[in-house]
């Protein structure tokens, strides 16, 4: 069945129910009010500090925004840009959108005002729906994106170029569209890029999306009492489809926006969460502050709190040894996934296995795995090959880009996720290397060739490869290693200071002199370079063979 009828299903059986809460305790720092002051206070619908919805709000949102697309004529086939950071507004405007028959389109809200502008037009988005966090990038390239005509933005002070969303939706119906919708029909395009750093659209369909409801709500067994604490931006398919499980039984799920440990912990305790998704770096700060006496665990109502769960990266083995020495109770789960396999869950570890830590796990329900050779020919046990998945959760093409899917999925359903892995005899995968060079820096994506462009303008500047190092934090940082001209001069100081005109997220965090191999064909030899500065210590880190 669509997603969609999960909304329906939901708001039916459970209308007065809490949906969706919003908590910014950066409001609590501003106004110098604590968390316990706050709660005592009786709040307004337009409460900054916290604010919540219930299912049949959440539907009514939904159909109204879907009620005035229609209105503009935005069918089936069309594409909504999403624009926004988490907040009560996102999902409704994400369903609206899907219940019209059109296409989602979730955009990163790091992206530049260049790469925003790439990606409207290459899901040839016709609305674009955008918060206050981003007036001035979408102002910059208002005139160069004809295609997009209805621009909706969602806050105070409407800008001259974009028309206020709660005034046009407030006033449509609140019924529900009658838009037949199928399994089948497309329901969402979200980005991925290669080492190449160009995005490109992934298209999921309903079915996907429902799959992956299912596989999440199997794999950690949410019920209708869970509360889901949702920390990461919800534009990612980490994010939405972890809380596809707690969507599928009708629970609570809490948008937290901030990252700071006392607010993770502190929203846990005033929420009862249960069920807590971390990136690495958070676990890691988490434990961090309470080593340091900065957290008591005795000043927090933590009890409820039975799964902590870590996709996006790979997981120090350490960092959850060190957990369950904080919290023995805790089940834990590390889950593998790519944008085009409907986010995480077609590889997971089970939070019966914590035994296996290192590994990312066995096939997800539903799901099927196999190791290849470049030829996809099946390697032996115990061999490093190429990871593939197959499953009802499988993309059905990159946007577009016919070439591009067929170097990644073949007829029989076989997705080829370039990562590098073996399956050791007890049946858990283990991922050894990316064939792709792409790094994930705290559960985001950093594209080594942008980089690396950006660093040849600077004239001092030879030759330059990014490469990923291990980190325990971050799972990895970005390395520049540079070569420079013949009779010039470069600090690691200048450096830094040329890469202020990169994205904070996107600057390298090591710099290095040397001089950079190629192959006869002119190809960076990153292999090289990996095992000059990374050896033997990340693969065995990866494995879970040393700490």
């Amino acid at each position: 069945m669509p997603i969609t009828e999960t909304l329906t299903q939901n708001a039916k059986l459970y209308p007065t129910d809490v949906a969706l809460v919003e908590i910014n305790p950066q409001e609590l720092e501003t106004h110098r009010t604590t968390w316990k002051e706050a709660s005592l206070i009786e709040r307004s619908p337009n409460d900054s500090f916290r604010s919540e919805i219930t299912w049949s709000e959440f539907e009514e949102k939904a159909n109204r925004f879907a009620n005035f697309l229609l209105t503009r004529n935005i069918r089936k086939g069309n594409k909504v840009a999403i624009l926004l950071m988490n907040g009560l507004e996102w999902l409704p405007i994400y369903f609206g959108a899907l219940r019209t028959g059109a296409l989602a389109v979730p955009l990163n809200y790091r992206y530049t005002a260049e790469e925003i502008k790439y990606c409207l037009e290459l899901a040839d988005a016709d609305v674009l729906v955008f918060g206050p966090e981003f007036i001035g990038r979408v102002e910059t390239i208002a005139d160069q994106i004809p295609r997009v005509k209805i621009r909706l933005y969602v806050g105070d002070d409407c800008p001259t170029f974009a028309e206020r969303y709660q005034d046009l939706v407030s006033y449509c119906s609140s019924r529900l569209p009658q838009i037949p919708i199928s399994e089948e029909d497309d329901a969402a395009i979200y980005f991925s890029s290669g080492t190449t750093g160009f995005p490109k659209a992934i298209v999921l369909q309903h079915h996907c999306l429902t799959h992956s409801c299912k596989v999440e709500q199997n794999h950690h067994g949410q019920r209708k009492d869970d509360v889901f604490l949702c920390i990461p931006p919800l534009y990612h398919t980490g994010a939405k489809m972890h809380w596809f499980g707690s969507f599928l039984v009708g629970s609570k799920a809490v948008l937290l926006r901030g990252v700071k440990p006392e607010w993770i912990l502190q929203a846990v305790s005033e929420e009862k969460c249960s069920i807590v998704w971390l990136l690495v770096p958070w676990a890691e700060d988490i434990l961090d502050a309470i080593d340091r006496g900065d957290l008591k665990l005795e000043d927090y109502q933590l009890s409820q709190w039975r799964l902590m769960h870590i996709g996006a990266q790979p997981v120090p083995p350490t960092l959850i040894k060190r957990w369950k020495q904080r919290f023995p109770n805790h089940q834990y789960d590390t889950n593998y996934g790519l944008s085009e396999s409907t986010g995480p869950g077609c590889v997971h570890l089970g939070v019966e296995n914590i035994d296996h830590v290192g590994a990312i796990g066995v096939p997800g329900f539903g799901w099927q795995t196999k190791i290849v050779t470049p030829e996809h020919e099946l390697v032996k046990q115990g061999e490093v090959g190429e990871l593939a998945v197959k499953g009802p959760g499988v993309m059905r093409c990159y946007y577009k880009n016919e070439a591009a899917t067929a170097e990644v999925m073949d007829e029989e359903g076989w997705l080829y996720t370039g990562d590098m892995a073996m399956q050791t005899p007890d049946g858990f995968i283990y991922l050894v290397d990316r064939k792709k060079d792409v790094i994930i820096t705290g559960g985001e994506n950093l594209y080594p060739v942008q980089i690396e462009d950006f660093l040849r303008g600077c004239n001092a500047i030879k030759d330059v490869a990014v490469i990923g190092l291990p980190d325990t934090r971050l799972g990895e940082i970005a390395a520049a290693i540079i070569e420079t001209k013949q009779g010039f001069s470069l600090t690691e100081d200048e450096v830094n200071e040329f890469c202020k005109g990169l994205p904070r997220y996107k600057r390298p965090r090591k710099i290095i002199f040397d001089v950079i191999p190629r192959n006869p064909t002119g190809k960076i030899e990153k292999p090289k370079l990996r095992e000059r500065y990374c050896g033997a210590r990340l693969v065995a880190q990866q494995v879970g063979l040393s700490e």
